[in-house]
């Protein structure tokens, strides 16, 4: 399989790494995005070790703004207090694509109390930013970094994936199965504040529980 380019911008962090192996593993070319073209570099070198060895899929890394050019679909996996800054990077890059947010907003030091940014969600307040020319759906919140790097390991977690836009949802859900989980239209880009908080509802349980892992099925679908 060979689908369309994706920059994961904040490649180099837990989640976005872990997704972006996981894609390339499937046959999605891969660029990672970071401040710097050399850890962007280190980055994908190191996940590019990380694959079979019959898997010729290619992993880049460039700057944000560069690899968010040249994809075709833009994953933004950094935190929220970074997202403005970030898009400001590479919100040219962006337009006339699909951009998938997995930005949660969390407060700290409560990162297990839901908390709501002023624009109503992170996704929204992206979609603000980014403007008209990008569709925006938020998906991915919702799963542990904890095993996405091996690829053995079946992640038990479906995935919410709200947006307004049929065709970008549509692309999200691809990914989500690329990854080895199921994608759930959740509705509207509206609703992304109810699958950003659960975030901080599942951070709780984890901690209450001792456990890392912990994630949502819905169930009857």
């Amino acid at each position: 399989m060979t689908g369309p380019t994706l920059a994961v911008i904040g490649g180099t962090g837990e989640e976005g790494s872990g997704l972006a192996l996981r894609w390339a593993a499937a046959g999605y070319p891969v660029l990672i995005g970071s401040r710097s073209r050399e850890r962007a570099g280190a980055a994908a070198d190191e996940l590019a070790s990380l694959l079979p060895a019959n898997n010729s899929t290619r992993i880049g890394g460039d700057t944000n703004a560069a690899a968010a050019a040249a994809a075709d679909v833009v994953i933004l996996s950094v935190p929220y207090d970074s997202q403005a800054g970030i898009i400001e990077q590479i919100g040219e890059g962006c337009q006339g694509k699909t951009v998938v947010s997995v930005v949660v907003p969390l407060k700290p030091p409560r990162v297990s109390q839901v908390w709501r940014p002023p624009g109503g969600s992170a996704a929204e307040e992206a979609q603000t930013l980014l403007g008209d020319g990008a569709r925006v759906v938020a998906a991915f919140q919702n799963i542990s970094a904890t095993h996405l790097k091996d690829l053995d390991h079946t992640v038990d977690c479906d995935i919410l994936i709200t947006g307004d836009d049929k065709a970008a949802k549509q692309t999200a859900i691809e990914l989500a199965q690329a990854a080895g989980m199921r994608g759930i239209d959740a509705g509207p880009l509206a609703n992304s504040s109810v699958s950003e908080g659960l975030t901080a509802l599942l951070i709780g349980i984890n901690i209450r529980n001792k456990v890392k892992g912990s994630g949502i099925r819905i169930t009857g679908v």
